[in-house]
């Protein structure tokens, strides 16, 4: 074989290779971020879709113009009003108003302690950011099992109080047994599930 076709066969090789890779990588960043979302252009007003139409020059000219505005602003489609801006909905947890723990706060909760799962035992200081919990690599609390979603949830300071967010797991998160369907004040030291791990904020 000469070297002018191994040099071929090599950068054949490499090129394949490079394909390979950046198909993996796009697939990654798919599972991870979602498809991008393409928005739609917005069709072309009536009025600026012939631009080198004749100027009207008869006495009717006011008359023709007021009709094509009408007919343009009838053919242009309504703006959607703004969204409302999402305001979390904190969800009192039954039983914890008038009795049961305090609710745990920046002054009293100090530290998340796993009591059970693959990481029982383990205690993470807790701070002024939020943390999050799930499979990916980058959350704060990595809880790998086939219970966990990739982003599971989200511990985050109200005010001065923790509350506890479900990202819409596949499993769900319940706190004290309960389902978090929306933002919930989290007590102190109760239980909060998510797959097979179980922790509690203390102090």
């Amino acid at each position: 074989m000469s070297e002018l076709t191994l040099l071929i066969l090599q950068l054949a090789f490499l090129a394949l290779l490079w394909v390979f890779i950046f198909i993996v990588v796009y697939a990654m960043r798919s599972d991870l971020f979602g498809q991008r979302v393409r928005k739609l252009k917005d069709a072309p007003a009536a009025a600026g879709a012939a631009p080198n139409a004749p100027a009207p020059n008869s006495a009717n000219a006011a008359n023709t113009a007021a009709a094509s505005a009408a007919a343009a602003a009838a053919a242009a489609p309504a703006a959607p009003p703004p969204p409302a801006p999402k305001v979390p909905t904190f969800v009192p947890v039954a039983g914890t108003e008038l009795s049961g723990p305090p609710r745990a706060t920046t002054t009293n909760a100090g530290r998340l302690v796993i009591t059970s799962g693959t990481k029982s035992g383990s205690e993470i200081a807790l701070g002024a950011e939020p943390l999050t919990i799930g499979r990916s690599s980058d959350s704060s609390v990595v809880i790998r099992d086939d219970y966990t979603s990739t982003h599971h949830a989200r511990l985050m300071i109200w005010g001065d109080e923790w509350v506890i967010q479900d990202l819409d797991s596949t499993n769900g998160t319940f706190l004290d047994g309960v389902r978090v369907t929306a933002p919930v004040h989290v007590p102190l030291n109760t239980p909060i599930r998510i797959g097979a791990t179980s922790f509690e904020l203390r102090r």
